[in-house]
């Protein structure tokens, strides 16, 4: 009995992903980005900045796909525009280079050229490597944050202190919307997030590794202008909160073109 039962199941499995859609879909996104983290610890989409890339899509079959992108966008954080602590007077903006992969599921039965189910929102999920490379500006001169060690990091007083890498690695995960325009155009809208492995994309996450309390501006090296711009802080002072690595988003909208390579499409499927 139990072996006629899987052999069923198997058989129907099989019979379903025969006649699945599988195929293939190369594509480009634009929208936004933006970023969570001790300059910006809860504003969603606050200084959103434009963003842009491209995907490979292979469809298993009308509910489940494999998507890996590229995309490059901007993230910024200031402590003027949050006001979460404006006595810190820190900036950032960094460019963002993120090549992921996700897998998909549709919550219909969808494929692009379907008449029944044309439109579908899908959730998704996966792993990315990004690049990232922080710079601030002081009094009109960017400079790049992350040689300065900023919190110290590399000075033998603070032994835990390593440099920061500018290779990140982050969890991919959201949902969106699909919508089949016709038998081979196909349109989305997401809306990603990414946990990043890293509380240094702002380059702040400790504390204040020097005093400058009181000192004259004049006085002052570039390191330590761009580590305490207010110079009103002493050693040890919270600059950041280590305890939660920072995030990044995608908001996009992609318009992909459906391949039918190695006559992947393995039934007409009519009834859709």
């Amino acid at each position: 009995m139990k072996k006629t039962l899987l052999l069923s199941l198997f058989i129907l499995f099989i019979t379903r992903f025969a006649g699945a859609q599988q195929y293939a879909e190369i594509g480009i996104s634009g929208g936004g980005s933006y970023y969570l983290g001790d300059l910006n610890p809860g504003g969603q989409f606050l200084m959103t900045s434009p963003a842009f890339g491209g995907f490979l899509r292979h469809n298993f079959n009308e509910r489940i796909a494999v998507r890996g992108s590229l995309m490059y966008g901007t993230v910024k954080g200031d402590d003027a525009v949050s006001k979460i602590n404006p006595n810190r007077n820190l900036n950032f903006t960094s460019h963002i280079t993120d090549i992921s992969g996700v897998f998909e599921f549709n919550f219909l039965e969808y494929f692009i050229g379907s008449l029944r189910h044309f439109v579908t929102p899908y959730m998704y999920a996966g792993a990315s490597v990004f690049f990232f490379n922080p710079k601030a500006t002081y009094n009109g001169v960017t400079q790049e944050l992350q040689p300065l060690n900023t919190e110290g990091q590399g000075n033998s007083n603070f032994p835990g202190r390593k440099p920061y890498r500018r290779t990140g690695f982050s969890i991919p995960f959201g949902i969106g919307v699909k919508y089949s325009l016709n038998d081979f155009i196909g349109m989305s809208a997401d809306w990603t997030m990414h946990k990043a492995f890293t509380d240094y994309i702002d380059d702040v996450s400790t504390t204040y590794y020097l005093d400058l309390k009181g000192t004259d501006p004049g006085e002052a090296e570039i390191p330590e202008l761009f580590s305490d711009p207010t110079l009103n802080h002493t050693k040890g002072m919270q600059r950041g909160d280590s305890k939660y690595n920072d995030w990044f988003s995608f908001l996009s909208v992609s318009v992909s073109l459906r391949l039918n390579y190695l006559n992947k499409q393995r039934c007409l499927n009519i009834y859709y």
